[in-house]
């Protein structure tokens, strides 16, 4: 299938609800790209991030939004989709915490790509972050880079000369220029979900790892933080 849009101009921007993809989002659109957002309904417990994604989607201006559905819930091995671990409410020393749940952009990457060709465009934006993470793995730069060289070797369009790039804006950025970055633009973070066990109205637990960062990213900022906690 293919929709006949322009090359370079369209980009597939990866859409949690929570602050750092609200903040790639309106760097996308502030770029001059015409924003297809999408999101995904995996089984996570903070589910209530799909509520904030839809919102955020038609205030920065998103000509589309969709919301795939994937069963990592069905994989487990991750407190974020599996309801018997418990999310950790203390910030661990090393290691991958167990919030990591296996493969996850790497699906999402693919999924995006696979959206991408069809749109017949070429960028792809998401929102991780190598400086203030929690250690994930699928947050790296070389994370990224080596998916930019997977897509190019993957796909019709790129084995015809037309490659792939995945836009990663905040992987070097601290929390607090995430949210400065993010004001100038214009970003209402009220609207955002962070939390890992965020509530059905979306009010943070203001105990896990998630809203820790978050909440130092605001006092380092230097603005108010607008997080509804519990």
């Amino acid at each position: 299938m293919n929709v006949g849009v322009d090359v370079g101009r369209h980009a597939v921007v990866l859409l949690s609800g929570g602050l750092d993809s609200a903040t790639v989002l309106a760097i996308a659109h502030s770029q001059g790209y015409t924003c297809h957002a999408l999101s995904f309904d995996y089984g996570q417990r903070h589910r209530v991030e799909l509520i904030a994604a839809e919102r955020i989607a038609q205030i920065l201006g998103a000509v589309e939004h969709r919301t795939m559905r994937i069963d990592f819930a069905g994989i487990g091995g991750s407190a974020l989709t599996d309801n018997t671990i418990a999310v950790p409410e203390s910030t661990s020393s090393s290691g991958i915490p167990i919030t990591y749940v296996p493969a996850r952009n790497t699906v999402f990457l693919s999924l995006a790509l696979g959206w991408t060709e069809v749109l017949n465009s070429a960028d792809i934006f998401i929102g991780v972050n190598a400086v203030d993470y929690s250690g994930y793995p699928d947050c790296r730069p070389e994370f990224i880079q080596s998916f930019e060289q997977l897509a190019t070797l993957a796909t019709k369009a790129g084995v015809e000369g037309h490659p792939f790039k995945i836009h990663a804006p905040l992987i070097a950025m601290s929390k607090a220029q995430i949210i400065q970055r993010g004001i100038e633009l214009g970003v209402d973070y009220s609207l955002t979900v962070s939390c890992y066990q965020a509530d059905s109205e979306g009010r943070a637990c203001g105990r896990c790892e998630s809203c820790r960062l978050r909440r130092e990213g605001f006092a380092a900022a230097q603005v108010a933080d607008p997080t509804r906690y519990k």
